[in-house]
């Protein structure tokens, strides 16, 4: 092989030298862009809906109870057909009583419903002004009294939907049927009914909660782990470019381990999944996209 003329080796040379000054400032900026940094797990900001729920502790009552009594004094009770707890329907035969000049009176029941109490047994009298033989749950209708805080009343409005939880009877359906006019000064907390319609047999004076649904919003949201609250704010941190940015939020509702996010983030945006004062702004990170569920 015959050897580069001086001329032409300088000629390849000068050409080299620039190839590789001209390389330089791409493999730095290739450098740059590449990942680095500690690890993160990231989520992808999704649009939610959430429920404002107000809360109600109180105890089970009869919206409206029915005595039963003979309408006449000085009988005697001679049978019992109906006992505490069993539903029942209007002109059921609850008793039988003895006249004093002989033959029986039926006692019915006036209403359908549910007999809450009885106090009838063989051989006892009954009259129109003593003890009632039987009280009775009027068309199976209850209320769940219930107090809510002073903050939270101005929210209520009578139908709106409530959910009612009564230990030993599951969920049931009901309805803000009144808001109570005043406010205990003691304790800053105002009533509140809520109807409920069950086939169930519910006890009286159980205590229940109600988790009234008062209005609903939808915004993006991010888990609770991704918030920060400090004296700068809320924040949420964000990654671009595999950097941090730290977002000041306006946060809303919650519901299932996720808030609303009402000013701050928009739909997309990649933020992390568990905040924490390690990560500082513009530090660099390798983001690793994660799932909603894995981050609660």
């Amino acid at each position: 092989m015959r050897p580069l003329p001086a001329r032409s080796f300088s000629r390849h040379l000068v050409a080299f030298t620039g190839l590789l000054m001209l390389s330089a400032p791409l493999a730095r900026a290739a450098d740059d862009d590449a990942p680095k940094g500690p690890a993160v797990t990231v989520l992808k900001v999704a649009k939610s809906c959430f429920s404002d729920i107000v809360e109600a502790t109180g105890t089970i009552i009869a919206r409206e109870e029915t005595s039963v009594r003979p309408e006449r004094p000085g009988l005697k009770v001679t049978e019992v057909l109906g006992e505490a707890g069993d539903t029942i329907t209007a002109g059921q035969v609850l008793a039988r009583l003895a006249l004093p000049e002989g033959g029986t009176l039926q006692v019915t029941a006036p209403v359908a419903g549910v007999i809450a109490t009885s106090t009838a047994q063989i051989g006892n009298f009954a009259s129109a002004k003593g003890e009632a033989l039987f009280t009775i749950v009027a068309r199976s209708e209850y209320d769940l009294v219930g107090l809510v805080a002073t903050t939270d009343i101005r929210k209520l409005a009578v139908g709106q939907q409530a959910t009612v939880r009564i230990a030993g009877a599951g969920d049931l359906d009901g309805k803000v049927r009144r808001i109570g006019p005043t406010v205990e000064p003691n304790i800053q907390q105002g009533m509140v009914y809520i109807g409920i319609s069950s086939q169930k047999r519910l006890l009286l004076n159980a205590s229940g909660r109600a988790l009234i649904k008062t209005g609903q919003s939808c915004n993006v949201a991010v888990p609770l782990t991704a918030v920060q609250y400090s004296s700068a704010g809320t924040v949420v941190q964000v990654i671009r470019r595999n950097r941090v940015e730290t977002k000041r939020v306006e946060v809303g509702l919650m519901s299932g381990g996720n808030i609303e996010v009402r000013d701050g983030l928009n739909e997309g945006d990649v933020v992390v999944a568990r905040a924490g004062a390690l990560l500082r702004e513009g530090d660099p990170v390798r983001p690793a996209m994660g799932t909603a569920e894995a981050a609660k």
